[in-house]
């Protein structure tokens, strides 16, 4: 597993919360897949760095302070053109200043739009008595209204995964539910075992959130990435 020079920096300046863009370095370091991401600090940059990535893209405002960025207007999708990410770009930092003015705006990341698939999440939190365990369920906003969710004890062995992902109740969607894609469960597993040896490895992460996880038939990605830091202590 390579070393995350994003994580170690952010460890040594004691930081807690890494942004969306640090985040999903730090996992792609961990050999999980997920959008590449780029921070801009201006609309010229935005417009720059979606030329470089090719249309269509995305646009989501960073700050530390905003974790629901679609819900104020921090996130615009399938920009097809320089003049639609001009106008996102600008109605995403007036929507950010107008419901969230005391926000401090790091920028606005750039990144390719992934092709729908099915819908899941994984993550991990802190236990005070079994330390760090990993969760998988179906993602989006299927996982507030269901919680149709399962857990495991790092570390994780092929069957648990298996079993994380095979004992959630919409299992069934993952098949292909009435035509939809499938998705590939062995990839689902490999990611949960990276996952969980990435965790194991690093006992300065606190909490990982990957919401949502695009799962096709040949692979996944993660379209969705956060990661905060426990905090320093002495």
């Amino acid at each position: 597993m390579t070393e995350s020079r994003v994580l170690a920096k952010a460890v040594e300046e004691g930081r807690q919360f890494l942004n969306e863009v640090e985040s999903k370095q730090v996992l792609r370091d961990a050999g999980i897949d997920t959008t590449e991401a780029y921070l801009v600090g201006s609309l010229e940059e935005a417009l720059k760095q979606a030329g470089k990535i090719g249309f269509p893209v995305v646009l989501k405002v960073i700050s530390a302070q905003i974790v629901h960025k679609s819900d104020i207007g921090g996130v615009k999708l399938g920009l097809k053109t320089q003049e639609e990410v001009a106008a996102a770009y600008d109605e995403i930092i007036a929507a950010v200043k107008a419901k969230e003015p005391s926000a401090t705006i790091d920028g606005v990341s750039v990144q390719g739009m992934a092709r729908s698939g099915t819908e899941v999440i994984m993550g991990m939190s802190k236990d005070p008595q079994f330390g760090p365990v990993l969760m998988f369920g179906l993602g989006g906003i299927l996982v507030e209204v269901l919680k149709d969710v399962s857990f495991r004890i790092v570390p994780l062995t092929r069957r648990d995964a298996r079993e994380m992902i095979h004992e959630i109740k919409g299992y069934p969607i993952l098949e292909g539910y009435r035509g939809q894609e499938p998705a590939s469960v062995e990839k689902l597993e490999d990611t949960l075992l990276k996952l969980s040896e990435f965790v194991e490895a690093h006992q300065e992460i606190k909490e990982i959130d990957l919401n949502p996880i695009f799962a096709y038939q040949d692979g996944l990605t993660a379209v969705d990435a956060r990661i905060i830091l426990e905090e320093k202590t002495g």
